[in-house]
């Protein structure tokens, strides 16, 4: 597989980090996410932690963004409360993503080894929807 660069949103990444600060109280809401449409709007959303698995904030983005009219995201980050930065989506928010959106791409790493990844390299050699097709790159 060959991995081209590409340069990370920082703005994205504050606008999570900022959502996290100000929104993320308590054990209920522990991580904000921020996505970037194609369009350059900022959609924001912080997670619903539940102990019967509630919404991950990447998949209450996916909601948001739709609410709000936009139904087609380029970029994605998550941040975790207390400072916590840059955390990867987990497998389950991994597989949604990439069939909702699989040219995304997510902000992982931490500190300054922050980096831009297609979902699909997140998620290697995963089972897609029949209806949805991976483009070659």
């Amino acid at each position: 597989m060959t991995t081209q660069s590409h340069p990370v949103d920082h703005e994205l990444v504050q606008a999570a980090a900022d959502v996290a600060r100000a929104r993320c109280r308590g054990d209920h809401h522990t991580v904000a996410a921020a996505a970037r449409a194609r369009d350059g709007r900022i959609v924001t959303a912080v997670n619903a932690y539940h102990f019967t698995g509630g919404p991950c904030a990447e998949l209450v983005v996916i909601g948001a963004a739709a609410g709000q009219g936009v139904y087609e995201l380029d970029t994605m980050v998550a941040v975790g409360d207390r400072d916590r930065g840059v955390i990867p989506p987990c497998g389950r928010c991994r597989q949604v993503l990439l069939d909702y959106f699989p040219a995304l791409r997510v902000i992982v790493g931490n500190g300054d080894r922050l980096r831009s990844a297609a979902v699909s390299e997140l998620l290697p050699e995963t089972y897609v929807w029949a209806e949805h097709r991976l483009d070659a790159e």
